[in-house]
């Protein structure tokens, strides 16, 4: 079988690292390469001449989920023509909802990967981007009343804590009643 081209390759790198975003966020670093490559639509022995392990395709996709994560903020603020507080609203109204709870690989890194980056001992590149990204998270999220960190604290926990309880009275109400708290809809 003949090479890729180039344009082939790059294109091969992007798919592989949208699909391991999503499995990221979906089952934790613990994927396979094998796993990963077959829903990449790939062959793994493709994998490595890619990437150098992997820990860098860990570290390039976490990147990627983070920057989609920017991306959704901005494009946010961009609806609600730069009104930061109605941006601010919709964003945990649908972080809050049963739709994200039940889609974690479309939905938020900071939530998926907690327990990965907790347990990845701080020094990866993966770690300093997901430190970075949730500082940012923050930062969006505050406002003259209330600090960014408390605001996603109690999203995360919510969201974490609902997939979790998922399939029980208990998971639903979470959800409302962090959404109640900050933002003061049901």
């Amino acid at each position: 079988m003949g090479r890729v081209s180039q344009a082939q390759a790059q294109e091969n790198r992007r798919r592989v690292v949208e699909t391991a975003s999503r499995l990221l966020r979906e089952e934790g670093t613990r994927l396979s390469v094998a796993d990963l490559m077959k829903s990449a639509g790939l062959t793994h022995g493709g994998f490595y001449k890619q990437f150098a392990s992997k820990e860098a395709l860990i570290d390039e996709a976490t990147a990627h989920a983070f920057a989609e994560l920017a991306q959704h903020h901005k494009d946010g603020l961009d609806q609600y023509a730069g009104q930061r507080d109605a941006a601010q609203r919709a964003l945990i109204d649908a972080y809050l909802s049963v739709e994200h709870r039940d889609s974690p690989a479309d939905g938020c890194p900071a939530a998926a990967l907690a327990t990965d980056m907790a347990r990845d001992g701080g020094e990866t590149e993966a770690h300093r981007v997901y430190s970075q990204g949730v500082g940012d998270f923050a930062d969006f999220l505050a406002t003259e009343d209330q600090d960014g960190i408390t605001r996603l604290c109690t999203m995360l926990g919510a969201l974490v804590l609902s997939r979790a309880t998922n399939g029980t009275p208990l998971s639903d109400e979470i959800l409302t009643a962090a959404r109640t708290a900050l933002i003061g809809t049901n």
